[in-house]
């Protein structure tokens, strides 16, 4: 049930103004106030003591592949992992499901296959592809809350590339809706073979293929399109020190341009996966330990300001693990539940805070997709949208644990920090570790006013 007023506090809130002790008051689903501690004079109050309290995470890039392949993920499985890791919205990309979701008939399709299902708020993002133009203005003003596109080939037919002729045909309209567009950028022509006589077993060959220079070029050329037409444009998955400074100075000199990374490129080194180890599979590419470092420093230097997970299963027998081909397994990454403990073991141990996990991975994401009104802060008026979790807590992640709906990750095995207690969504408890599910009970979102 969602109570009608409440009152969660703890020593370690994580507001606008700092990480503090306070009293987070919730009424009918939204934060009333935030006041001192010892203010806490409601009826209910709950008090999580040295617990960290901060706003729900935001994922603003999870590919649930619901309707058309829920055997690789779909909306219970997806949501139900999200909360458990401290996540209560996400956003769904548009490709993988069948049909993608490129017209406004696919988008009611999806809507409709998730209705019911979700214990986490979701929101959907359009498609741009080959000749779906008069499409997007409809999607707009349907209630997607960006569009994706890729400029090299997404992997399924059903989603093709688009040519930056193709986006210069698309960004005007885009524009006019003041929509944004996301798009994963690699310059196909950059794209490689496998060199002679490489081994397709071996990480290496694999990241060879994709070089950090396809991203910067395409990066690049993005830019130029979306200056033209004076639209806003985020970069997706940003694997490279040097496409996040091209980012950066191209945001100096005016253009509408934002960027994400995600766990994996933080985390994970090229030198350090086992040959055969497709569950590391992904494009761009997980690269060497200098471009891991780079991308921290990037991160503090604000060149990009969120991270998101690019959750991305699929059944075991297309991963191909027992034949460890990265050419032939299927990629992507599966980590929707535990952005918050990766990003967060990776962050303190290189100093950072409380407060900039929580930027990078609610407060942007929020404000990126128009939800920061709602979303990502600790404000009254916001959502009451919650996570309650243990810095210090370490744990081992094994499948048992993960609600995905396929556990084979890059982080099995790996020793975290950071349990999530209890996540609350709009006021309700949602989560809580240990207990039973509750009912699901997330909205469906869309660009309409709060």
């Amino acid at each position: 049930m969602n109570p009608a007023v409440g009152v969660v506090r703890g020593r370690r809130v994580v507001t606008p103004d700092g990480v503090r002790p306070a009293a987070i008051y919730m009424e009918n689903g939204r934060i009333t106030a935030v006041r001192d501690f010892d203010s806490a004079d409601a009826p209910e109050v709950t008090d999580f003591g040295d617990a960290v309290i901060g706003p729900g995470l935001v994922d603003t890039h999870v590919h649930i592949n619901e309707p058309g392949r829920e055997d690789w993920e779909g909306f219970s499985s997806a949501t139900r992992a999200a909360v458990a890791g401290g996540v209560t919205t996400l956003v769904d990309m548009p490709l993988n499901s069948v049909p993608p979701t490129t017209t406004v008939q696919a988008l009611e399709e999806k809507r409709e296959a998730a209705r019911g299902q979700c214990s986490v708020d979701v929101g959907f993002l359009g498609g741009v592809v080959p000749g779906n133009g008069v499409e997007l203005s409809a999607l707009a003003d349907a209630g997607v809350l960006g569009f994706k596109a890729f400029m090299c080939e997404s992997g399924v037919r059903e989603f093709a590339a688009v040519s930056i002729s193709d986006l210069s045909q698309a960004m005007p309209l885009l524009a006019k809706a003041d929509a944004l567009l996301m798009v994963h950028a690699e310059e196909p022509s950059l794209l490689l073979p496998p060199a002679g006589g490489a081994t397709a077993t071996q990480y290496a060959t694999w990241l060879a293929t994709r070089p950090a220079q396809a991203e910067t070029k395409a990066v690049e050329r993005l830019i130029t399109a979306a200056r033209a037409h004076d639209v806003r444009v985020h970069v997706v998955h940003v694997s490279s020190p040097e496409t996040a400074r091209v980012i950066d100075e191209a945001r100096r000199r005016g253009a509408r341009i934002t960027a994400e990374t995600c766990p994996h490129y933080l985390t994970f080194a090229a030198e350090e996966i086992p040959d055969g180890a497709t569950e590391y599979k992904c494009a761009p590419p997980i690269r060497n330990r200098d471009t891991r470092e780079d991308l921290w420093h990037a991160l503090r230097m604000g060149w990009i300001e969120m991270i998101v997970s690019d959750h991305s299963p699929a059944p075991p027998n297309l991963r191909l693990r027992e034949i460890g081909d990265f050419f032939v397994a299927w990629g992507g990454i599966a980590s929707l539940q535990l952005r918050l403990p990766a990003v967060w073991t990776e962050a303190r141990a290189r100093g950072f805070s409380l407060d900039d996990v929580t930027r990078w991975v609610s407060e942007k994401p929020a404000s990126l997709v128009g939800l920061d009104k709602r979303k990502g802060q600790l404000d009254p008026g916001a959502d009451a949208d919650l996570v309650v979790w243990h810095p210090e807590r370490e744990f081992v992640v094994d499948a048992a644990m993960l609600r995905h709906r396929h556990s084979l990750t890059p982080w099995l095995g790996r020793r975290l920090a950071g349990v999530v207690e209890a996540t609350y969504l709009r006021g309700g408890l949602a989560f809580q570790l240990g207990a039973p599910d509750p009912p699901a009970r997330g909205m469906l979102l869309d660009r309409s006013p709060a």
